[in-house]
């Protein structure tokens, strides 16, 4: 097993530039979309992403039309973040041993049965708010696979100096899955069921398998040939994972700091979109689903927007943070005044604009500072730290809802937002005094 260093790892060193099949100097990132390989990634998750936009608004108003709680509605997101939990950082140990395309596969291939073909063949009489729970556990834990696995392959396939701009072309596919995932299932759900609606996506995780079996993925050469899989090496190696990520690279554990505040307040509001749209603009599953889109809208343009500052240095794409936080946190207060729907399609916008910027611009740090036989590791137990906060914002901002009210729930998000942007400058600060590492790209 190789040995980590226990000075910081330099982002000059990283040898994840000679993993890529690409040229630094001849490809600019908006050409990505016409590298062979990444572009059937991009379009893989094109049609994922449309799938679970469909899936996530069936899923929430299927328990919160049966139960009328906010907080029974919240266990869906909470269920999303258990496993990421439980076994995140193992996955990441997985992913870093294993042939990354069989589980990018085989993941969307088990989400079609659990999430799609199951709910149709379950009568409706059998089809309670518990049995969803159960497949809703069972669907996180592929997705929980299927993540680190996919962006610790992003760095097989382009350059170095593109990461942000790859992992931002593929937020924009999340960002068409909110767009046009909730108007289809919230149009499906009137016409017919959130049953039916689930029946019937299992296709779009079945189109993205086919995508994704034609991706060729290099061969990571840099990754030390492991001599076992024994338990006593897999514990090896998930303590070399969490030595690099909490000990030896200060950058990564600000990320994951930075990450947890703004997963805290976020995804509460996500997962209690319905339950605002409903209780406080007395809306119905379709505009619920052009609300969830106006996110998508304000996530996509974050998401092109963000492809232009991938050679930024690191000081200066943490900057971004800090402003869209603050945006976020104003525009999410401004509900509480929204007395119309085209005031808070605007606001959502605003909002989706706003929080699109994290996930790219961190998870593009964290690829470009880890070692790529540490990659999957890193990454899962960055979203280990993001889940943790993540279920903490959901639980306590879903009970504040039920008991005090969705304005106190969204005025308290607005304020984790605004921390959020306080930490990120404190971050971006320290960084800019750091060696050049870290203030310049490659």
């Amino acid at each position: 097993m190789s040995k980590i260093s226990t000075q910081p790892f330099s982002v000059h060193s990283t040898p994840l530039n000679r993993l890529s099949t690409h040229s630094h100097a001849s490809t600019k990132p908006r050409s990505l979309l016409f590298q062979r390989d990444f572009s059937l990634i991009w379009w893989s998750q094109c049609i994922a992403q449309i799938g679970d936009g469909v899936t996530k608004l069936a899923l929430l108003w299927f328990v919160y039309a049966v139960t009328g709680s906010p907080l029974k509605t919240t266990v869906i997101g909470i269920l999303q973040t258990v496993p990421p939990i439980l076994f995140g950082p193992l996955i990441g140990v997985a992913v870093d041993r294993l042939p990354k395309k069989p589980i990018l596969v085989g993941t969307d291939l088990f989400r079609a049965i659990i999430i799609g073909i199951i709910p149709c063949m379950v009568t409706t009489e059998y089809f309670t708010v518990e049995s969803l729970y159960i497949l809703v556990f069972f669907n996180a834990i592929a997705t929980s696979l299927f993540g680190p696995a996919l962006f610790s392959s992003v760095p097989l396939v382009v350059a170095r100096s593109e990461l942000t701009a790859a992992d931002a072309l593929l937020q924009s596919t999340m960002s068409l899955g909110v767009i046009f995932g909730p108007i289809l299932s919230g149009l499906g759900i009137a016409a017919l069921s959130s049953q039916e609606v689930l029946c019937m996506n299992a296709i779009t995780y079945v189109a993205s398998a086919v995508c994704l079996m034609f991706v060729h993925l290099p061969k990571n050469s840099a990754v030390p040939q492991k001599t076992g899989h024994s338990p006593a090496s897999t514990i090896q190696d998930l303590m070399e994972g969490i030595r690099f990520t909490f000990f030896n690279q200060p950058m990564i554990l600000l990320l994951i700091i930075t990450a947890g505040l703004y997963s805290f307040g976020i995804s509460a509001f996500n997962t209690l979109l319905p339950v605002f749209g409903r209780e406080m603009l007395n809306l119905g599953p379709v505009e619920v689903g052009y609300l969830t889109s106006a996110l998508g809208v304000g996530l996509l343009i974050s998401s092109v927007s963000l492809i232009w500052i991938t050679t930024w240095p690191m000081w200066r794409r943490i900057n971004i943070l800090v402003i869209t936080s603050i945006m976020t946190a104003l525009a999410i207060w401004g509900l509480l005044w929204a007395d119309s729907v085209w005031l808070a399609l605007v606001l959502l916008c605003l909002i989706g604009a706003g929080s699109g910027a994290l996930t790219p611009i961190e998870w593009g740090i964290v690829q470009e500072v880890s070692p790529p036989h540490l990659i999957g590791r890193v990454l899962a137990l960055y979203g280990t730290g993001a889940m943790l906060a993540a279920i903490a914002g959901m639980s306590s901002l879903g009970w504040i809802s039920e008991q005090f009210g969705e304005e106190i729930s969204l005025a308290g998000t607005g304020f984790t937002l605004l921390v959020t942007a306080f930490v990120a400058r404190s971050f971006s600060r320290w960084a800019q005094r750091q060696p050049t590492n870290y203030s310049e790209p490659n």
